[in-house]
């Protein structure tokens, strides 16, 4: 499922119990559950288990949808969910005896018998994930209906061997398919991504163009703008059917905006027509969803707090490109579930080793640290020593005004600032940021280049080249070149 990401940013997602909650608050589902318990053994259904047409206005009255003119269309939708979530259960009169005798006791009665699902009874005795496996069942169900095209005449193109004919159709429903697990995925990421949408909604167009229009191209083209504008028809149906079951909120397109039959409607030209042309957002739930499918198709979607159990080596490595709120939220989850010494030493233990990834690990050891208490310091202290560690265990316990910090060797204070630097280099951070950094460390240390070129530091030479290209001062800009060759000419 879309995007080709890998690994896509940490969602911080409600709790089970909440979204439970949600699920059961959606329309469909509501719908659903609510036939289920009417319905009984003189329901009457027909040979693919949906109501006879002679049902349906018991149904629609169940529910509540009486005079509504499309009060029929809402039961038949919300049984069809019954069924294929398991709150109702459907045989055909083959079945069993009773099966038989209930359908010959009801004239004129449809092909099946109903009863009570499994499923019906964990609505309200479950555990939460019973519920959410409810609603992702039925979220599937919906997602396929969202993906197939509107027939107004299906009987035409029932062939003889009682198939439909998709030749016809001009319908690719694996291409359909795909394309909304394209369009979702994007969805996912602008909401999870740090300066994405977050909670607020996207705009359809930018959605469909996300879609359509090639990262690399400039101003796009009239054929281009035309995808795009048959992308956004598409969504504003597809999400009008994914609504009800709470997936997303979502503001249609304005109908006014619509274009003739043979027409394309034109694009949006300025910021005030976008809400016209259809706005939608993932809610709690629909997060929970989209991140369901991801991980069934095998993509590595984290959510903040699944780190919380787990080793202090695998939540370093976990955080390491999180944004810096997920990165402090899951630290904090995973601290309070341990002593303040312990995690210390803990997370110490972790950040040490001569590896790619270690400066970076040792960064996020850093940040986290700063979370732990004062009774962490027996521990942090026991690291004074250690040339990788000794550093940051200093600027630990100066940061909380402790006594008695040995002052560090100069090939530690050395050591620390191209560990430092290596680390913002991995972390892809700001680079206003990390140019003000490497110009603070070298105005602060006299010869800085001439004593850094020797640190002993898997990453020095890589270090001194990127000072060379980032420090905003050309002459030392040029000094930091030059220990860069010293480093690698000394290996």
């Amino acid at each position: 499922m879309a995007p080709d990401r890998q690994t896509l940013p940490p969602v911080r997602l409600r709790s089970d119990a909440e979204l439970a909650r949600d699920a059961l608050a959606t329309p469909l589902l509501a719908r659903a559950v609510r036939l289920a318990r009417w319905a009984g053994p003189e329901t009457r259904v027909g040979a693919g288990g949906e109501l006879v047409d002679e049902q349906l206005p018991a149904a629609a009255e169940e529910l509540g949808l009486a005079g509504d003119p499309d009060a029929e269309a809402y039961a038949s939708e919300a049984w069809r969910i019954a069924v294929d979530t398991g709150l109702v259960d459907v045989q055909d009169g083959e079945e069993s005896e009773a099966g038989e005798e209930a359908v010959e006791a009801v004239e004129g009665a449809g092909d099946g018998t109903v009863t009570p699902g499994e499923n019906l009874a964990l609505v309200t005795g479950g555990a939460p994930q019973d519920v959410l496996a409810i609603w992702l069942e039925g979220f599937d169900a919906v997602f396929a209906d969202a993906a197939a095209p509107y027939i107004e005449d299906l009987d035409a193109l029932v062939g003889e061997d009682g198939e439909i004919d998709f030749e016809a159709l001009d319908w690719d429903p694996e291409g359909e398919a795909e394309f909304l697990e394209g369009v979702l995925g994007n969805l996912y990421l602008l909401t999870v991504s740090e300066g994405g949408a977050g909670e607020g909604p996207v705009p359809l167009p930018a959605l469909a163009a996300s879609m359509v229009v090639p990262d690399d191209m400039g101003e796009p083209t009239d054929d281009v703008l035309e995808q795009v504008s048959d992308a956004m028809m598409r969504l504003d149906e597809q999400f009008r059917v994914l609504e009800p079951i709470g997936l997303v909120e979502y503001d249609p397109v304005d109908e006014a905006l619509m274009a003739e039959e043979g027409e394309e409607p034109a694009p949006p030209v300025d910021d005030e027509d976008v809400s016209r042309y259809g706005m939608v957002r993932l809610t709690p739930l629909g997060l929970y969803g989209v991140r369901a499918r991801m991980l069934e198709a095998g993509l590595v979607v984290p959510a903040v707090g699944e780190l919380a159990d787990k080793g202090a080596d695998v939540l370093l490595d976990g955080i390491a490109h999180y944004p810096q709120d997920a990165a402090r939220a899951e630290t904090a989850g995973w601290l309070t579930a341990r002593e303040p010494g312990t995690a210390a030493r803990e997370l110490l233990a972790a950040a040490k080793g001569g590896d790619p990834d270690s400066p970076l690990r040792r960064l996020h050891a850093q940040q986290a640290l700063s979370l732990v208490g004062a009774e962490a310091e027996p521990a942090v202290r026991e690291v004074l020593d250690d040339p990788e560690l000794g550093g940051l265990a200093r600027v630990w316990l100066a940061e909380r005004g402790a006594a008695d910090i040995p002052a560090p060797p100069e090939a530690m204070i050395f050591w620390l600032a191209i560990d430092t630097i290596a680390a913002h280099l991995d972390a892809d951070g700001d680079l206003t940021e990390l140019q003000d950094l490497i110009e603070g460390l070298t105005s602060r240390h006299g010869g800085f280049f001439e004593a850094a070129w020797r640190v002993e530091h898997p990453a020095t030479a890589e270090v001194l080249e990127a000072m060379g290209r980032l420090h905003r001062d050309k002459p030392t800009a040029k000094e930091a070149r030059k220990a860069a060759f010293k480093a690698r000419s000394k290996n």
